[in-house]
């Protein structure tokens, strides 16, 4: 079966506008969640458009001023948290390699061990360890051996998901699935990235429930001190009779 270019271009279009909203959301009107966690919601709903976009307003969109921390306590929204900051780096680094690699007409084998190694080293040398290190004291070291377990288990669970889908549309479905230059490439990226998202879904609320990742979080500004009046100068007692 092969998909209409005009749905396909509705969908791109849909995604588009929900990737404004979450960025909006999060960086013009504030939502007060970690700014990695930010980048991450805009990220995974480039790939995911409006499924995306359900998912953010469903877990980490604060509903009413002051009440994100108890919105995102739920281990289902922490679980939802963990799989977006592990997609956001892992989908970027696997769809960067695919457009390479595609372009210059690698064989399926070698396009995925490439996607895989790419997946993993963006999401674990620059998602996790880079952007979470002030989280882990500022030690870019010690957020690495951190990160490097959920991380691959993570990882594992995705490409679990995404490579079979890659397998199945691009080998003999629609070939201009092969190409990186036709929406239909990005199509099969964008379906791959969502079901690697949902099969990965599990493990990392695994891992938020042991400690071993962490899912949402709340950032609010520091509260500015409370401003000093001037004091009221003091008349002699004399001026006062």
């Amino acid at each position: 079966m092969i998909i209409p270019d005009s749905f396909l271009w509705t969908w791109f279009a849909l995604a588009a506008l929900s990737t404004a909203y979450v960025a909006w959301d999060n960086f013009g009107a504030h939502n007060p969640e970690e700014t990695v966690m930010k980048w991450g919601w805009v990220l995974i709903t480039v790939y995911m458009g409006p499924i995306a976009l359900a998912l953010y307003v469903l877990t980490d969109k604060e509903p009413r001023p002051g009440e994100h921390e108890a919105f995102i306590r739920p281990l289902w929204k922490q679980g939802i948290g963990s799989t977006v900051h592990c997609i956001a780096g892992d989908a970027t680094g696997i769809v960067a390699a695919a457009v390479v690699t595609t372009a210059l007409g690698l064989p399926m084998w070698v396009d995925l061990i490439v996607e895989y190694v790419a997946g993993f080293a963006f999401g674990l040398f620059v998602f996790q360890a880079l952007f979470m290190k002030d989280m882990m004291g500022g030690s870019y070291r010690v957020a690495l051996r951190s990160a490097f377990v959920p991380e691959w288990l993570s990882m594992n669970m995705m490409a679990a998901g995404m490579f079979p889908v890659m397998i199945f549309l691009m080998m003999g479905r629609d070939m201009r699935a092969m190409d990186p230059l036709t929406p239909q490439f990005w199509a099969v990226m964008s379906l791959g990235v969502t079901v690697g998202c949902f099969v990965a879904y599990p493990v990392n609320v695994w891992m938020v429930a042991k400690n071993l990742k962490h899912g949402l979080m709340t950032a609010r500004p520091a509260a500015a001190p409370a401003a000093i009046p001037p004091a009221v100068p003091r008349l002699p007692a004399e001026a006062l009779s």
